[in-house]
Protein backbone atom coordinates (compact mmCIF):
# COMPACT_ATOMS: atom_id res chain seq x y z
CA UNK A 1 0.00 0.00 0.00
CA UNK A 2 1.02 3.66 -0.96
CA UNK A 3 2.27 5.45 2.31
CA UNK A 4 1.52 8.84 2.58
CA UNK A 5 2.98 11.50 5.33
CA UNK A 6 0.82 13.94 6.37
CA UNK A 7 2.84 16.77 7.90
CA UNK A 8 0.98 19.38 10.42
CA UNK A 9 2.19 22.21 11.93
CA UNK A 10 0.53 24.61 14.81
CA UNK A 11 -1.92 26.34 13.28
CA UNK A 12 -2.52 23.36 10.32
CA UNK A 13 -6.59 22.99 9.73
CA UNK A 14 -6.54 20.74 6.69
CA UNK A 15 -4.39 17.84 7.87
CA UNK A 16 -7.79 16.10 8.93
CA UNK A 17 -9.17 16.01 5.29
CA UNK A 18 -6.04 15.60 3.52
CA UNK A 19 -5.66 12.14 5.73
CA UNK A 20 -9.13 11.31 4.85
CA UNK A 21 -8.78 11.39 1.34
CA UNK A 22 -5.86 9.83 1.04
CA UNK A 23 -7.35 6.93 2.97
CA UNK A 24 -10.61 7.05 0.29
CA UNK A 25 -7.91 7.56 -2.69
CA UNK A 26 -6.49 4.18 -1.50
CA UNK A 27 -3.66 4.55 0.30
CA UNK A 28 -2.40 4.23 4.02
CA UNK A 29 -2.07 8.60 5.43
CA UNK A 30 0.93 8.45 7.86
CA UNK A 31 0.53 11.57 10.44
CA UNK A 32 3.74 13.49 11.07
CA UNK A 33 4.23 16.60 13.52
CA UNK A 34 5.99 18.93 12.90
CA UNK A 35 8.93 18.65 15.31
CA UNK A 36 10.04 15.01 14.48
CA UNK A 37 13.37 14.99 12.82
CA UNK A 38 12.93 11.75 10.54
CA UNK A 39 10.18 10.77 8.17
CA UNK A 40 8.77 7.11 8.51
CA UNK A 41 9.13 4.92 5.44
CA UNK A 42 6.84 6.43 3.43
CA UNK A 43 6.21 7.33 -0.58
CA UNK A 44 5.07 10.71 -0.83
CA UNK A 45 4.68 13.71 1.27
CA UNK A 46 2.25 16.07 1.72
CA UNK A 47 2.15 19.24 3.47
CA UNK A 48 -1.54 20.60 3.96
CA UNK A 49 -3.37 23.85 3.88
CA UNK A 50 -3.89 26.25 6.80
CA UNK A 51 -1.81 29.01 8.82
CA UNK A 52 1.49 27.05 9.98
CA UNK A 53 2.66 29.77 12.77
CA UNK A 54 -0.35 31.99 12.33
CA UNK A 55 1.41 33.07 9.26
CA UNK A 56 3.65 35.19 11.65
CA UNK A 57 6.34 37.15 10.07
CA UNK A 58 5.54 35.20 6.22
CA UNK A 59 3.45 32.54 4.94
CA UNK A 60 5.39 29.36 5.16
CA UNK A 61 8.24 31.35 6.66
CA UNK A 62 8.60 30.18 10.10
CA UNK A 63 7.39 26.52 9.14
CA UNK A 64 10.61 26.24 6.23
CA UNK A 65 12.62 25.94 9.69
CA UNK A 66 11.02 23.14 11.36
CA UNK A 67 12.84 20.13 12.41
CA UNK A 68 10.90 18.19 10.00
CA UNK A 69 12.15 20.24 7.15
CA UNK A 70 15.62 18.46 7.06
CA UNK A 71 13.98 14.91 6.35
CA UNK A 72 11.71 16.93 3.89
CA UNK A 73 14.30 18.44 1.96
CA UNK A 74 15.94 14.67 2.20
CA UNK A 75 13.02 13.20 0.95
CA UNK A 76 13.49 15.97 -2.19
CA UNK A 77 17.29 15.06 -2.65
CA UNK A 78 16.64 11.64 -3.51
CA UNK A 79 13.36 11.71 -5.68
CA UNK A 80 10.75 11.15 -3.02
CA UNK A 81 7.12 13.15 -4.28
CA UNK A 82 6.06 16.32 -2.24
CA UNK A 83 2.73 17.97 -2.31
CA UNK A 84 2.61 21.32 -0.97
CA UNK A 85 -1.43 22.44 -0.95
CA UNK A 86 -1.92 25.81 -0.08
CA UNK A 87 0.01 26.53 2.90
CA UNK A 88 2.11 23.98 2.29
CA UNK A 89 2.86 25.39 -1.42
CA UNK A 90 4.08 28.61 0.43
CA UNK A 91 5.99 26.43 2.82
CA UNK A 92 7.54 24.73 -0.16
CA UNK A 93 8.71 27.92 -1.75
CA UNK A 94 9.72 29.53 1.19
CA UNK A 95 12.13 26.55 1.26
CA UNK A 96 13.63 26.61 -2.13
CA UNK A 97 12.07 23.51 -2.94
CA UNK A 98 9.78 25.48 -5.57
CA UNK A 99 10.57 28.73 -7.27
CA UNK A 100 8.54 31.67 -6.63
CA UNK A 101 6.45 33.51 -3.84
CA UNK A 102 2.76 33.50 -2.87
CA UNK A 103 2.02 36.69 -1.61
CA UNK A 104 -1.15 38.86 -0.69
CA UNK A 105 -4.07 38.70 -3.44
CA UNK A 106 -4.60 41.69 -5.33
CA UNK A 107 -7.52 42.67 -4.36
CA UNK A 108 -6.31 42.33 -0.74
CA UNK A 109 -9.03 39.91 0.50
CA UNK A 110 -9.48 36.74 1.80
CA UNK A 111 -11.03 34.31 -1.18
CA UNK A 112 -13.11 31.45 -0.48
CA UNK A 113 -14.84 29.72 -3.34
CA UNK A 114 -14.47 27.26 -5.93
CA UNK A 115 -12.33 28.19 -9.15
CA UNK A 116 -12.11 27.02 -12.11
CA UNK A 117 -8.89 25.18 -13.62
CA UNK A 118 -7.31 24.04 -16.20
CA UNK A 119 -4.65 21.03 -16.13
CA UNK A 120 -1.85 21.82 -17.93
CA UNK A 121 0.24 18.87 -17.27
CA UNK A 122 -0.30 14.93 -16.61
CA UNK A 123 3.26 13.43 -16.71
CA UNK A 124 3.05 13.95 -12.75
CA UNK A 125 2.44 12.05 -9.79
CA UNK A 126 -0.63 13.84 -8.93
CA UNK A 127 -2.32 14.54 -12.22
CA UNK A 128 -2.02 11.15 -14.25
CA UNK A 129 -5.46 10.40 -14.18
CA UNK A 130 -6.30 13.66 -15.68
CA UNK A 131 -6.40 14.44 -19.60
CA UNK A 132 -4.16 17.65 -20.22
CA UNK A 133 -6.46 20.47 -20.77
CA UNK A 134 -9.01 19.38 -18.52
CA UNK A 135 -10.99 21.72 -16.93
CA UNK A 136 -11.89 20.87 -12.90
CA UNK A 137 -13.08 22.83 -10.35
CA UNK A 138 -11.91 22.95 -7.03
CA UNK A 139 -12.02 25.56 -3.77
CA UNK A 140 -9.62 28.36 -3.03
CA UNK A 141 -9.35 29.47 0.42
CA UNK A 142 -6.26 32.22 0.64
CA UNK A 143 -5.03 35.55 1.53
CA UNK A 144 -1.79 35.22 0.32
CA UNK A 145 -2.57 32.97 -2.61
CA UNK A 146 -0.88 35.31 -5.37
CA UNK A 147 1.80 33.69 -7.41
CA UNK A 148 4.91 36.18 -8.31
CA UNK A 149 8.41 35.26 -9.96
CA UNK A 150 10.69 37.35 -11.77
CA UNK A 151 10.21 37.22 -15.34
CA UNK A 152 12.93 34.84 -16.51
CA UNK A 153 11.50 32.75 -13.72
CA UNK A 154 8.08 32.77 -14.97
CA UNK A 155 9.69 32.05 -18.95
CA UNK A 156 11.26 29.30 -17.44
CA UNK A 157 8.37 27.76 -16.10
CA UNK A 158 6.68 28.36 -19.22
CA UNK A 159 8.98 27.18 -21.27
CA UNK A 160 9.97 23.94 -19.48
CA UNK A 161 6.09 23.15 -18.38
CA UNK A 162 6.08 23.45 -15.04
CA UNK A 163 2.89 25.44 -14.55
CA UNK A 164 0.59 22.38 -13.63
CA UNK A 165 -2.59 24.27 -12.92
CA UNK A 166 -3.89 27.40 -14.54
CA UNK A 167 -6.87 29.58 -13.17
CA UNK A 168 -9.28 30.46 -16.31
CA UNK A 169 -12.02 32.21 -17.14
CA UNK A 170 -15.42 31.20 -18.31
CA UNK A 171 -15.93 27.43 -17.48
CA UNK A 172 -17.71 25.94 -15.13
CA UNK A 173 -20.29 28.73 -13.97
CA UNK A 174 -17.18 29.92 -11.92
CA UNK A 175 -14.69 32.76 -12.11
CA UNK A 176 -10.98 31.96 -12.81
CA UNK A 177 -8.59 33.64 -10.89
CA UNK A 178 -8.86 35.12 -7.31
CA UNK A 179 -5.99 36.07 -6.49
CA UNK A 180 -4.06 38.08 -9.55
CA UNK A 181 -1.22 35.23 -9.90
CA UNK A 182 1.20 35.91 -12.60
CA UNK A 183 -0.23 34.11 -15.56
CA UNK A 184 -3.02 32.76 -13.99
CA UNK A 185 -0.75 29.93 -12.14
CA UNK A 186 -2.19 27.77 -9.19
CA UNK A 187 -0.28 25.49 -9.54
CA UNK A 188 3.53 24.51 -9.90
CA UNK A 189 6.24 21.73 -9.93
CA UNK A 190 9.84 21.09 -10.21
CA UNK A 191 11.67 20.14 -13.47
CA UNK A 192 10.86 16.35 -12.41
CA UNK A 193 7.48 17.22 -11.42
CA UNK A 194 7.60 15.32 -8.43
CA UNK A 195 7.48 18.43 -5.70
CA UNK A 196 4.42 20.02 -6.93
CA UNK A 197 2.61 23.22 -5.06
CA UNK A 198 -1.03 24.12 -5.45
CA UNK A 199 -2.93 26.90 -4.19
CA UNK A 200 -6.57 25.25 -4.39
CA UNK A 201 -7.70 22.12 -1.79
CA UNK A 202 -8.55 18.96 -3.69
CA UNK A 203 -9.22 17.61 -0.11
CA UNK A 204 -12.43 19.98 -0.11
CA UNK A 205 -14.01 18.51 -3.18
CA UNK A 206 -13.10 14.99 -2.82
CA UNK A 207 -16.71 13.19 -2.03
CA UNK A 208 -18.74 12.58 -4.92
CA UNK A 209 -21.79 13.64 -2.53
CA UNK A 210 -20.44 17.09 -3.08
CA UNK A 211 -21.16 16.86 -6.08
CA UNK A 212 -17.99 16.16 -7.69
CA UNK A 213 -14.85 14.36 -7.17
CA UNK A 214 -12.22 16.40 -8.99
CA UNK A 215 -10.15 16.63 -6.05
CA UNK A 216 -10.26 13.15 -5.06
CA UNK A 217 -8.94 12.44 -8.66
CA UNK A 218 -5.64 14.11 -8.06
CA UNK A 219 -5.10 12.47 -4.76
CA UNK A 220 -6.16 8.68 -6.57
CA UNK A 221 -3.64 10.01 -9.67
CA UNK A 222 -0.57 10.15 -6.72
CA UNK A 223 -1.74 6.80 -5.39
CA UNK A 224 -1.55 5.17 -9.08
CA UNK A 225 1.54 6.42 -10.32
CA UNK A 226 3.68 5.07 -6.93
CA UNK A 227 1.08 1.92 -6.88
CA UNK A 228 2.39 1.40 -10.47
CA UNK A 229 5.98 2.22 -9.94
CA UNK A 230 6.32 -0.12 -7.49
CA UNK A 231 4.68 -3.18 -9.53
CA UNK A 232 7.52 -2.60 -12.37
CA UNK A 233 9.93 -2.21 -10.03
CA UNK A 234 8.96 -5.86 -8.99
Amino acid sequence: MVRVAVVSYPGSNCEAETNRTVVRAGGEAVPVWHRDTRLPDVDVVILPGGFSYGDYLRCGAIARFSPIMTAIQEHARTGGAILGICNGFQILCEAGLLPGALVRNEHLHFVSRPVALRVERTDTPFTTRFQRGDVIRIPVGHGDGRYIAPPHVIESLEKNGQIVLRYVDGFLDVPGNPNGALHDIAGVCNPSGRIMGIMPHPERLADPMQGSHDGLTMFESLITSHTTAAGAVA
